[in-house]
């Protein structure tokens, strides 16, 4: 049987919806093929959204017209802000999700997307023709064959597999092929896909012990609740639907080590069972174990499942130790002292294929319509496949001849540096690559300050809608919230407060008093005030922030952060241009790396092997030093 569609996308994970519910929404003909639908964007390991960094990547995704934050608040169980303690720039939205929840909810969005079909089925082969041209031989991707001998032919194939290829499960010494517990995984996908030149390697990856709540002594641990207030993710979404549940502190203690470090001979990790990379910033308990010696313990959260299920999930037990260990050293912790497990926690190994053999749209520099996103990219988190996801359907769709009615002779949609933390993202992948999975921090970001969770709309909603993604209704709350920051702002910037009405709070807050009237913009800059003491002072602003339309103190927060960080901004804008003048120096084609003497012997080989796309992107590759970008940019000048 032959099933034709304009894209269609491998994987049923984080990547794969986003990829999937993307190219439909700009009115590409998409099919999704999944080997289970129901486990649609399964939680694979912890089930949660967002955190430091992440979170501001699914807002970017939400702002750009995705699904992540919508289902996410949809099914969310605990919400909390990160890093509230810090400034704005790293603030990082995070929900715990009911895991259940959140894969029938991405079901219903799925089933719900027009152009959209789904294909239970089980991608074996990936179809590759090959087009003679004068001077070379080129190669494009004409589709997918299923185990099942069904083919589906499209214009582009995006891969978001997962972990599924030639997945391979361990543990103790124990190995069981497969993608995910319980899972087959996907034997010849891969091959089907460096024959053609395309090199893949290998990575790990881990998860942690289940439990059984009803077995925890939840007395010998510290609760951790969720915030009430009015953050979430969407800035569509309706608010916390469920109930809201807690989240568990506990330690591990010597006696816990010592019962790790007894199985340690049979832990695939350092018996030479496992040979991939693992990640850096999420180590299994027997990393933490060898990479700390001298730590007597770690810190351990115990997370609800959701709200109708006794399963937690122990975040920061992630271990491939015999399963006999790992429940011996449970047991030494006094909170799970008769402890109950579903499952032991697991390492998995897959393949991934070198990120800097894509271009910035994610499309592959060797087969022409092949894009991939997720892990099989390198990366880690469920957040950045979103992320990847979304650009890689976007692309797909405009290689397919969707466009929106503003972007008819747009061909690829790419996101910059200073643009969103999607677009550091992608940038790190495809012009430095990957030597451990790719996790995303608001360290990465150069331009943070302009990257914030407040205003992905801000950045991304109005290319979004032009580029025919990002729905009318979502495009008008964006237009009314706009509206209504730039009026308090202009509210502030007109209204007065007086030395008598603020000097005694000025004192207690140890900053210097008035002597003359001054205006709330200007107060409102200085770090000791903020708008909730001002509302005090001045009814007038606390009468026109509850007077906003809708969502106010999400405006007001939005607003603050704007007139306080408004230099910061601005300075970082300023940089951000500088750097964009190398962006714009187009050098693909212009140089024969080989023999171009004038730059180092290790700049030569990576501009060699990534040929990017312009001197900006030059700079960011390892290995090419400020000299070699000087060089360049004379011999462009002759």
């Amino acid at each position: 049987m032959i099933l034709k569609y304009d894209v269609i996308v491998i994987g049923g994970g984080h990547a794969g919806c986003e990829a999937a519910t993307a190219a439909a929404n700009m009115g590409a003909k998409t099919c999704l093929v999944t080997m289970d639908m129901n486990k649609i964007a399964q939680m694979s390991c912890n089930p949660a959204v967002g955190g430091i960094a992440k979170g501001q990547i699914v807002r970017e995704i939400d702002a750009l017209g995705g699904q992540m934050g919508l289902v996410t608040d949809a099914t969310a169980i605990q919400f909390r802000m990160l890093n509230r303690g810090k400034g704005p720039a790293v603030w990082s939205p995070r929900a715990q999700c009911d895991r259940g929840k959140f894969i029938w909810q991405w079901r219903k969005t799925l089933d719900e997307t027009a152009n959209l079909d789904i294909w239970q089925d089980q991608a074996d082969e990936l179809l590759v023709e090959t087009v003679e041209q004068p001077s070379q031989q080129t190669h494009r991707v004409r589709g997918v064959k299923t185990i099942w001998g069904c083919e589906l032919q499209a214009r582009c194939v995006i891969v978001t597999a997962g972990t599924f290829l030639n997945g391979l499960m361990h543990i103790g010494r124990k190995m069981v092929p497969g993608g995910r517990i319980a899972e087959p995984a996907v034997p010849h996908f891969t091959e089907s896909i460096t024959r053609h030149g395309i090199r893949s390697a290998r990575m790990k990856t881990g998860t942690p012990v289940r439990i059984d709540k009803r077995s925890v002594h939840f007395e010998d641990m510290n609760e951790q609740q969720g915030e009430q207030g009015y953050y979430q993710f969407s800035y569509m979404g309706q608010h916390r639907q469920l109930k809201q549940l807690s989240c568990w502190e506990c330690y591990t203690n010597p006696q816990v080590h010592e019962t790790l470090r007894s199985g340690l001979a049979d832990s695939p990790l350092y018996n030479g069972q496992i040979q991939s990379i693992g990640p850096r910033y999420c180590p299994s308990i027997e990393t933490k174990l060898m990479t700390f010696p001298d730590r007597e313990q770690h810190l351990l959260f115990l997370e609800p499942e959701g709200e109708d299920t006794n399963e937690m999930y122990l975040n920061g037990f992630s271990s491939s130790l015999p399963m006999e260990v790992q429940i011996d050293a449970l047991k030494k912790i006094p909170a799970l002292r008769d402890v109950r497990v579903y499952r032991p926690g697991y390492a998995i190994e897959y393949d991934f294929f070198d990120p800097t053999q894509l271009n910035h749209a994610l499309e592959s520099k060797i087969i022409e319509g092949l894009f991939m996103a997720g892990q099989v990219n390198g990366t880690t988190g469920y957040e950045e496949a979103g992320g990847q996801g979304t650009l890689a359907g976007i692309n797909a769709a405009l290689k397919a001849g969707m466009a929106g009615a503003d972007t008819a002779k747009e061909t690829q949609f790419i996101l910059h540096r200073d643009e969103a933390y999607i677009g550091v993202l992608i940038d790190d992948l495809v012009t430095k690559g990957v030597d451990e999975p790719y996790r995303m921090f608001t360290s990465r970001a150069e331009y943070r300050i302009l990257l914030r969770q407040d205003d992905a709309d801000a950045r991304l909603t109005e290319r979004a809608y032009q580029l025919g993604l990002a729905t009318s209704e979502r495009y008008n709350w964006w237009l009314e919230k706009k509206e209504a920051i730039d009026e308090l702002i202009d509210f502030c910037q007109k209204t007065t407060i007086k030395p008598n009405e603020i000097n005694g709070i000025l004192e207690n807050l140890g900053t210097a008093p008035l002597h003359g009237t001054a205006k709330i913009y200007d107060l409102a800059g200085r770090p000791q005030l903020n708008f909730q003491i001002l509302s005090e002072i001045s009814p007038a602003l606390k009468n026109k922030i509850s007077s906003l339309k809708n969502r106010n103190e999400e405006i007001a927060e939005a607003a603050e952060i704007k007139i306080k960080y408004k230099g910061y901004i601005e300075r970082e804008k300023m940089v951000a241009e500088k750097m964009h003048r190398l962006e714009n120096i187009k050098i693909k084609g212009h140089f024969d790396y080989p023999n171009l003497s004038a730059i180092s012997t290790e700049a030569r080989q990576k501009l060699q092997a990534i040929q990017p796309e312009t001197l900006a992107q030059a700079s960011r590759i390892p290995g090419v030093s400020p000299s070699d970008i000087n060089a360049m940019l004379v011999l462009m000048g002759r």
